[in-house]
């Protein structure tokens, strides 16, 4: 059993977001084998009933509270420093001199690392620093800048430029860092070759035992109508894209030939530009107690969305509920899946239309869609073997702990 050292730019529990997933099952991963210390933020006043919870899992927690717009205000000191503003955004001397004492009182035997934004406060470390960067989110900030108008465009090309650079130091320095998929391995390695060889892709898993179809269950949808269904947190940006891109492009088509059809956005927080597609034939649920309903008695899952990469969560647990998902061609490619047998997927508006209508119409194409995808899931996406590619990083650490 090793010490391990954990810090996460946001409370890992409960995992109701993509982010949270993910880091609440390293947690638990790591816990499984190691004592865990872990230094977080908690930017949801929610969340903070949560902190207690996680003592279950770990010997020590610092989960220090971070409000979003001082935050952000501080944040531009980035601009002065020349620093990327996420970094900034993160820096605490609270985290700071805990991570500190934990340092020099040695008995720390690893230390791992989720999102570069943390990267910071694991310096200075003589034991193996393991860094899950998850995406390559300098790419992300790059895609952003070229989808919005001056000066956004010149502030998140900024971020870009300036979190590859420091993206590619914590690769340097680093003892392995990770991402959700080989595409973005390749991706960083393109974009920083001097990186080749220090980087590994872990990919996202689900929990099939939770994510399952229960009679229990009940609808939440109204008797008649045609539900299809995105969920994810709506206040981040590429999700409120893809809904109010659905909503503009696809839903009227689809309408037109299924009048009964809803389309119901469930999920955290609704960005205004979300908020403001409600109406008869758009639910926006905000806040949901559970997920699974939705999901359960969706007569199709859609996640359209153009501006995200990687392993998305969302697509996951609607193949684990065993339902119909037709997906952007991006997120598709990057799942052990075939597109046709386990999920659909599409890239124009023509072509989203066309998938849901042919799984509309075909009731049986639906349902054997569905069980094919729960299969797929129950095959590749065990979180505990997705995860075990840091194991071998953390045996040959020294331990203290007894």
């Amino acid at each position: 059993m090793a010490r391990i050292l954990y810090l996460v730019h946001r409370i890992p529990y409960p995992p109701n977001k993509g982010d949270k997933v993910r880091s609440h099952h390293l947690l638990k991963h790591l816990a499984e084998r190691h004592e865990v210390l872990l230094g977080t933020f908690v930017d949801d006043p929610d969340d903070q009933q949560h902190v207690p919870a996680l003592s279950q899992w770990c010997s020590e927690v610092l989960a220090l509270p971070l409000s979003p717009l001082p935050a952000r205000v501080a944040s531009l000191t980035g601009l002065l420093r020349g620093t990327p503003l996420t970094l900034a955004y993160y820096r605490n001397a609270a985290m700071a001199a805990w991570v500190r004492r934990l340092r020099e009182s040695g008995r720390i035997d690893a230390v791992v690392v989720f999102s570069s934004s943390m990267a910071p406060y694991a310096q200075g470390f003589d034991v193996p620093v393991l860094v899950d960067l998850v995406d390559v989110d300098s790419a992300k900030w790059a895609e952003y800048a070229r989808a919005r108008p001056w000066p956004l465009s010149w502030l998140y090309a900024r971020e870009g430029r300036t979190l590859l650079a420091y993206e590619r130091e914590i690769a340097l320095t680093a003892t392995r860092s990770f991402l959700v998929t080989q595409q973005e391995v390749a991706l960083f390695e393109r974009l920083a070759p001097d990186c080749a060889g220090r980087l590994q892709a872990i990919g996202n898993g689900v929990d099939a035992d939770y994510f399952a179809s229960d009679p229990g269950l009940a609808s939440p949808f109204q008797a008649g109508e045609i539900p299809l269904v995105f969920t994810g947190a709506m206040d981040y940006w590429p999700n409120v894209d893809a809904v109010t891109w659905f909503a503009a492009e696809m839903l009227p088509a689809l309408r037109a030939r299924w009048p009964a059809l809803r389309f119901h956005i469930v999920g955290r927080s609704p960005a205004p530009a979300v908020r403001a597609l409600a109406g008869d034939h758009i639910n926006v649920t905000g806040t949901v107690p559970d997920v699974r309903p939705y999901l359960q008695h969706a007569a199709v899952i859609v996640a359209p969305l153009r501006l995200a990469r990687g392993v998305q969560n969302k697509v996951l647990e609607a193949m684990a509920m065993a339902r119909p998902v037709v997906a952007a061609s991006t997120c598709a490619a990057v799942l052990d899946a075939q597109a046709g047998v386990h999920l659909a997927a599409a890239e124009t508006p023509a072509h989203y239309v066309n998938e849901v209508s042919r799984l509309l119409e075909s009731e049986g194409e639906a349902v054997q869609m569905g069980r094919a995808a729960r299969a797929c899931v129950l095959q590749h996406y065990a979180w505990s073997a997705r995860l075990g590619g840091l194991d071998p990083f953390l045996e040959s650490s020294h331990p203290h702990a007894d």
